[in-house]
């Protein structure tokens, strides 16, 4: 199911990416951390796996937006 596929994107674009993918972040952190304070392991866990999973994307999409 994990196939590479091959996009044409702008920096504007990737960038847009990059900014969605921060608030989706933020999004699996605090639930993360709600998670947390009701001791519920099993969402703790999936909701860092996530958050890993999007800051893995994140990095490799930086590298095409301009600062």
């Amino acid at each position: 199911m994990n196939e590479d596929i091959t996009l044409t994107l702008t920096t504007d674009e990737v960038a847009m990416l990059v900014d969605a993918l921060e608030v989706d972040l933020e999004g699996y952190l605090e639930s993360s951390k709600e998670a947390e304070s009701t001791g519920n392991r099993s969402e703790v866990k999936t909701f860092n796996d996530a958050a890993l999973r999007i800051q893995t994307l994140m990095a490799k999409l930086q590298e095409y937006v301009p600062e």
